[in-house]
């Protein structure tokens, strides 16, 4: 298929000719390549690796706060809260059979 483009503007027939200029390629290959990507194809499939499809799609929702809400609460049943203990000077059971056996050496 051939297509004949008119009154194409300077800064576009510039810009063009520089991205060919600097990919190496024709004119007719740099102008294609940009109606591609303008028209939104792709000789490629790419792979989105972002989430810019969801940026700024999110909406307030009381449900889902509260849902929320409920999460960031402690039990304290489940999770009391642990007193600070005193470091104990006694020696454990463990501890003074060792000891024992370091002053019969």
């Amino acid at each position: 298929m051939q297509y004949t483009i008119r009154n194409v503007p300077d800064y576009l027939d510039a810009a063009l000719r520089r991205a060919a200029r600097q990919q190496g390629k024709s004119l007719n290959e740099a102008a294609l390549q940009a109606l591609v990507r303008g028209a939104g194809l792709s000789e490629t499939v790419r792979r989105k690796r972002d989430l810019a499809d969801l940026a700024g799609s999110w909406r307030e929702d009381p449900a889902f706060e509260s849902a929320l809400a409920a999460q960031d609460t402690i039990d304290e049943a489940m999770w009391p809260r642990q007193r600070a203990r005193k470091r104990s000077t006694a020696l454990t059971p463990a501890r003074q059979k060792r000891a024992r056996a370091r002053s019969a050496a």
